[in-house]
């Protein structure tokens, strides 16, 4: 690299890098200096108590296995569905692979009572079972490991559709219709192949899955029962005003999460991907010249579909259901349109809605703006801090939402200009500050698994003709990564959108969003109410889905 482009990369990196760090690092540092102090034996005290603990040991555990099944079981379900909806042409295709991705629109708290209503021991199901055989008592419990592992599987596997879409729709043909006339089968393609250089999206959906995973929350407190996990610790020492302890339990959480992180990208490293996409046009799907067969394959869809969108129809039609009116029903016996007009005609229903729309969008260009250059430095720049600037990408991802939330509490709630500390508790700022260093990581590792899937070689060949860098960025890899970008950017507004554990401390009256408004319904026991907001919550997330499957999903026309 000549001196003059070695000091534009610094030029570029280091604003970045500080940014990363003022508002990434530096408010953790707060959480990290708590977990060594007061301990009865030095500094490393309250680490010797975690660890001497078989509760915590147990938890720890614990955290990690789920995380893990959690991958495994998102990846069986999203790797599958993507191929299905980009690989093959059948009616219903588009419409249905829109579909496939809403689970990701069900926020953890609406999620988690959806999932109550419908496979708890009081659900819908649990009833159906019970009458069906006339049981004296519901046939199961949903509670304990297997619940949490079906809550993240549900909702966590659009990683993979997401990011496994995006791959499919840029990959280059060429490869496995060589393998093919080499004589391989379609099963030696797809191991041999098609799934290698799927690698960075696949890498880069499990390590979501995975941070996801061990951060959750709604479902380890709502399903857990007495089976414990890292985060839930952490929020039962924080009740207890064993704060120490709170610390330390985040720090190895964060730990944890780090040291996959690094496994994973070491793993990744050592692979070649390169030859992915050569900025040919997009892979189509293939035509089903059988009509039985392309009927029989959206029938087929449309069952796994529906399947998956079980817990949105439950929270419909509990949004019809009048306030204390379905109590041991095995359907609720009244409906009425009672909590939309309550929703819709009163004007402090509606704040909350407005509040999430905006933070939300905010957040997300932010998110957007950064992940380009950040992208365009660690994928295709060699330079010193690297490394450094990769792992505070990832590092929000790698910490719980609470302890995000109580680090910015900590750090913006004094004015300290040359500290880098100012008051933003209160103001309308905080919340999209807290959505965009939450989902910093998912819209960048969307865009470098973008870069990572075309050649260089393009842009070479665009500096060589006397193209800008600007233009080069504007004209050749803008439209290549932008699959990948879009879906990043979908995922952070949705999540944004519907975002509850920073939230819960860091909003106030006027700025409240619609996760904080589905709280406050469901602690006055208004549960109609509250699905009423997660079911318009999820109609604003799936507008944003359908609108921009299209660019996920490739198509040549929407480039």
């Amino acid at each position: 690299m000549s001196g003059g482009r070695r000091r534009s990369v610094y030029w570029l990196a280091a604003p970045i890098i500080l940014l990363l760090f003022w508002l990434v690092l530096y408010p953790n540092l707060f959480v990290l200096r708590d977990s060594f102090q007061g301990g009865a034996g030095g500094p490393f005290g309250h680490y010797v108590r975690f660890f001497q603990s078989i509760s915590e040991r147990e938890a720890l555990w614990n955290s990690v296995w789920i995380s893990l099944a959690s991958v495994v079981l998102s990846a069986l379900i999203g790797v599958p569905l993507a191929f299905l909806f980009t690989r093959y042409d059948f009616p219903g295709r588009r419409i249905l692979g829109g579909l496939a991705a809403l689970p990701v629109l069900l926020p953890p708290l609406v999620g988690v009572i959806a999932f109550v209503f419908l496979y708890g021991e009081s659900g819908f199901l649990a009833r159906a079972v019970q009458v069906l055989f006339r049981l004296e008592s519901a046939p199961w419990q949903l509670t304990g490991a297997w619940a949490i592992l079906l809550v993240h599987a549900y909702t966590m596997y659009v990683y993979f559709f997401m990011f496994t879409s995006a791959a499919l729709a840029r990959l280059d043909d060429s490869h496995s219709e060589a393998a093919a006339a080499l004589g391989a089968s379609r099963l030696t393609t797809l191991r041999r192949v098609t799934l290698p250089m799927l690698g960075p999206a696949l890498t880069g959906a499990a390590l979501l899955v995975f941070m996801t995973s061990m951060a959750s929350f709604s479902a380890p407190y709502v399903f857990g029962g007495g089976y414990r996990v890292l985060t839930t610790q952490v929020f039962a020492s924080k009740l207890n005003g064993d704060m120490e302890m709170a610390a330390v339990e985040t720090v190895i959480l964060a730990a944890v999460s780090i040291v996959f992180l690094v496994l994973l990208q070491r793993y990744e490293t050592s692979r070649s991907y390169t030859g992915a996409g050569k900025g040919t046009a997009p892979a189509v799907a293939r035509p089903i010249e059988s009509r039985a067969r392309r009927l029989t394959l959206s029938a087929l869809a449309s069952a796994l579909v529906g399947f998956l969108l079980l817990p949105h129809a439950t929270v419909l039609l509990v949004s019809f259901v009048p306030e204390g009116s379905w109590t041991t029903q095995f359907v609720p016996p009244e409906y009425s349109m009672g909590n939309y007009r309550s929703l819709f005609t009163e004007q402090d229903m509606l704040r909350p809605v407005m509040n999430s729309l905006r933070m939300a969008t905010l957040a997300t260009l932010a998110n957007v703006v950064l992940a380009l250059p950040i992208a365009h430095l660690i994928v295709r720049r060699r330079f010193r801090g690297r490394g450094a600037l990769g792992a505070l990408v990832i590092l929000p991802w790698a910490l719980p939402g609470t302890v995000l939330a109580i680090a910015l509490a900590m750090t913006f709630s004094v004015n300290q200009p040359l500290a880098g500390r100012f008051v933003l508790i209160g103001t309308f700022a905080i919340l999209p500050l807290a959505y965009f260093i939450r989902n910093i990581p998912l819209v960048t590792r969307a865009a470098m698994t973008s870069y990572q899937q075309f050649d260089p070689v393009l842009e070479e060949a665009a500096a060589s003709l006397g193209a800008s860098w600007a233009t080069t960025l504007r004209r050749i890899a803008i439209p290549l990564i932008l699959p990948g970008l879009v879906a990043g950017a979908l995922l952070a507004f949705v999540t944004a959108l519907g975002e509850f554990v920073a939230s819960i401390l860091l909003y106030t009256y006027r700025t409240q969003p619609i996760s904080m408004a589905i709280l406050s319904e469901l602690r006055a026991f208004n549960f109609g109410g509250a699905a009423a907001y997660g079911v318009l919550l999820i109609a604003l997330m799936a507008i944003v889905f359908l609108f921009g499957y299209r660019s996920v999903s490739g198509d040549a026309r929407g480039l």
